[in-house]
């Protein structure tokens, strides 16, 4: 399976749908297989036409002044079925399964996160698949993480115990990160990512920079190598300014936070392999907005021809002003 990333921002929806249509026209048979709209307020969801297949819609503003952006992920030489949430890709006997938008009604982010992670367990089992198996990523958004990012970080270590991921074995690459669903009640949002079939993933940790997350007390892997009958591709979670001890490093200093992200986050693709000339698509989040125009001229100069969007996102904890995670291949277009 042949994929690529796109990003298109747009100070209107028109202007952002139509340069999507002209982009796809054009694209060479490659089509979406996971779109995620990134908006500047929950109504904006109310100008987007209603879409089969894995669409997420979330409010991460982007940074550069536009009223909304869209990540588009896109895949060609295989067999794509859409459902309501859901795209699969059949690649011979390998299946790609991408959801998006998984909510959950209920009080508080903890039962929320364990009724998310329910109904996806339940989908992936209707598969003859399953989550501690077959998930590569997810990504998990939530409106007031500074509030609400404790009951998800519970619910997923209960849950993980409960279907036998821990220190010992294995999690899953994801993204915590703050983004307020579309849907009054929600706190919580999830998209994710499984593969069945013929593939193998090995973790990433770069121990000279990174430590486990599970002794900060969170349970995902820093990063996974995905490797396929045809191509390997590596993701990379949500990684930002700490240590091999766990600690944030430059509290307060968003530019040194951003060199030193950089250095993880290569510590990690050279262990898959990787470097980044290999990066096929960045997502970077910020927690303060003024922090825009240090951070904007730093990723134009490093990354000029990589598709990226800024977004306004807090991290997991306060003293973080930056993150970001990206998807690499050696494999050319």
């Amino acid at each position: 399976m042949k994929q690529k990333h796109i990003i298109i921002s747009s100070d209107s929806f028109d202007g952002l749908l139509d340069e999507q249509r002209r982009y796809l026209a054009s694209a060479d048979g490659y089509e979406p297989v996971f779109k995620r709209y990134f908006l500047s307020d929950p109504s904006d969801s109310g100008m987007l036409p209603d879409e089969e297949g894995a669409v997420c819609r979330i409010v991460q503003p982007p940074l550069d002044g536009s009223r909304v952006a869209v990540w588009l992920w896109l895949a060609k030489d295989v067999r794509i079925i859409r459902k309501a949430g859901l795209t699969i890709a059949c690649d011979g006997e390998t299946r790609h399964v991408w959801v998006a938008g998984i909510q959950a009604s209920g009080d508080g982010s903890e039962l929320q996160t364990a009724l998310i992670f329910k109904e996806y367990e339940d989908l992936l089992s209707g598969m003859g698949i399953s989550l501690q198996d077959n998930c590569i990523r997810t990504w998990i958004h939530v409106a007031d993480i500074d509030y609400n990012y404790a009951g998800v970080v519970k619910a997923r270590r209960e849950n993980f115990t409960c279907i036998g991921l821990t220190p010992q074995t294995h999690y899953i690459a994801s993204t915590g990160i703050q983004g307020k669903p579309c849907r009054d009640g929600s706190l919580v949002q999830m998209d994710a990512y499984a593969v069945s079939g013929t593939f193998t993933q090995s973790y990433l940790y770069a121990p000279t920079h990174l430590n486990p997350t599970y002794e900060y007390g969170v349970t995902f892997e820093r990063g996974v190598k995905l490797c396929l009958p045809d191509t390997a591709q590596t993701i990379i979670s949500g990684t930002a300014s700490i240590d091999n001890k766990g600690a944030v490093v430059h509290e307060g200093d968003v530019r040194l936070q951003t060199l030193r992200m950089w250095e993880n986050v290569q510590a990690l693709l050279q262990e898959a392999g990787n470097g980044w000339d290999d990066v096929r698509q960045i997502l970077v989040y910020l927690r303060r907005p003024e922090d825009y125009t240090i951070v904007a001229p730093m990723f134009r100069e490093k990354f000029p021809d990589t598709p990226y969007v800024i977004l306004l996102a807090p991290v997991c904890r306060p003293g973080w002003l930056i993150e970001m995670e990206c998807m690499a291949s050696s494999d050319k277009d």
